[in-house]
């Protein structure tokens, strides 16, 4: 058993949190967020996601956790210390991290013995060296004080609990031979491969694995709307496709493009590090813009129907998180849409399983609707933009008969063209004919 400390309990540190008690190991967790902290000391989870809840019920009553928001106590009863806290983009795209240079502080500040440090916030390459000069700087001598690691998370939203327990690999990006093996018995119980690297390569492992991701749903969206001219289904070419092994069929669905809080922060994170050491990183920088035009390929498929200006077309949306299965909205491109349909005069009512409070904060000119019934009401057009399944089993014969006019645009294709088509809709998916 060890004494583990998680300093910022999102969506990464509340899994980890969660994971690591499991196996035996004894937890501290610590939060600024005031709110956070009580609701997770009642059980209740600040975020949505598949099994979370239970996990969390189950080890707080057993008194397995212990919340606190003093940072000098996490630390007298860790020994092994994860940095989770957010590293969100600044404007220009490049890297926010003052919560973790803040928490570096913090911790070398009041550190008395030695600890390991387990970055699991995704930083670009150079953030380790100024986090070492912290500790430095506070006379935290490296190897003696403190040792620092960088240990990459894959998990998805939606399917992190399941992902934690049954990962692909573990990356553990560190120099000293002891603190590679105390990180490798600590993830031991997961039963997956551990590469071993150096920090830096573990940090690139990371932005390299969601480049690729980015740029699979970049590549399959141009593929679908070239098929689209064509008069081809994109659905056949992809079943061509994933049986190539060195292909697969993951992150082969065409829609709106990449969303949420990793996928294109970390693209242009990594944009940034590029141009930083003097090079043009033009193929990432093509993934981007070819995510933008997708969006704007969606929105000029809704105007081809209703015409360029929306003034007073009623338009009602299915779907607002950046994926389903989670209530998160950060950078979603179904937000996104929904903002320029609003902005070009349409009149909008909205429908989402989880995400429509978190919703009401990004736009709050909307009108919700926990019923997606009655967000067909009365409407000239039905756009899908997340592919929950509670959408997909929806009565459509029900909502034609609500509908102004038959027209659907499946933003991530959840609907099988030719079912619906039949049902008497004009349908418009993504390289769907």
């Amino acid at each position: 058993m060890k004494k583990i400390g998680i300093i910022g309990i999102g969506y990464i540190g509340l899994v980890i949190v969660l994971g690591l008690v499991d196996f035996g190991n004894q937890v501290i967790c610590l939060d600024i967020d005031d709110e956070k902290i009580e609701q997770l000391r009642k059980g209740i989870s600040p975020i949505k996601e598949k099994d979370i809840d239970e996990l969390l019920r189950r080890n707080i009553e057993k008194n397995r956790i212990k919340f606190t928001k003093d940072i000098q106590e996490l630390i007298s009863n860790s020994e092994i210390i994860f940095i989770c806290v957010n590293t969100p983009p600044k404007e220009d795209g490049s890297v926010d991290l003052s919560q973790v240079i803040s928490v570096s502080e913090s911790l070398a500040k009041n550190l008395k013995d030695k600890k390991i440090i387990a970055i699991k916030s995704t930083i670009p390459i150079g953030t380790l060296e100024k986090i070492n000069q912290i500790f430095e700087n506070y006379g935290k001598k490296k190897n003696q004080d403190f040792e620092i690691a960088f240990i990459p998370e894959f998990l998805r939203e939606g399917n992190a609990v399941y992902d934690f327990y049954n990962p692909s690999r573990i990356v553990i990006g560190a120099e000293n031979p002891e603190t590679i093996e105390e990180l490798k018995k600590l993830f031991s119980p997961l039963n997956a491969p551990f590469i071993i690297t150096s920090p830096n390569a573990a940090i690139l492992i990371k932005y390299a694995s969601n480049a690729f991701l980015a740029m699979r749903i970049s590549f399959i969206n141009e593929i679908a709307n070239i098929a689209e001219r064509f008069g081809i289904d994109i659905q056949e070419v992809i079943e061509g496709m994933k049986y190539d092994k060195r292909i697969g069929k993951d992150y082969l669905q065409p829609g709106i493009g990449f969303g949420g809080p990793c996928l294109g922060k970390d693209l242009m994170g990594l944009i940034k590090m590029a141009e930083k050491q003097g090079y043009q990183p033009n193929l990432l920088i093509s993934i981007l813009e070819k995510n933008e035009h997708q969006i704007r390929q969606i929105i000029y498929k809704i105007k081809s129907f209703l015409g360029e200006f929306l003034d007073g077309q009623i338009i009602r949306v299915l779907g607002l998180t950046f994926k389903p299965d989670t209530n998160d909205v950060r950078n979603s491109l179904a937000l996104r849409i929904t903002k320029v349909l609003k902005n070009d005069g349409a009149k909008i009512k909205a429908s989402d399983p989880l995400g429509m409070e978190e919703a009401k904060k990004e736009i709050n000119d909307v009108e919700y609707c926990d019923n997606p019934y009655d967000v067909a009401q009365d409407s000239n057009c039905l756009v899908i933009l997340t592919g929950w399944k509670e959408f997909k089993e929806l009565d459509f014969l029900k909502i034609k008969r609500v509908m102004k006019a038959p027209i659907i645009i499946d933003g991530v294709n959840l609907l099988d063209p030719q079912i619906i088509k039949n049902m008497g809709f004009i349908y418009k998916g993504v390289g769907r004919q």
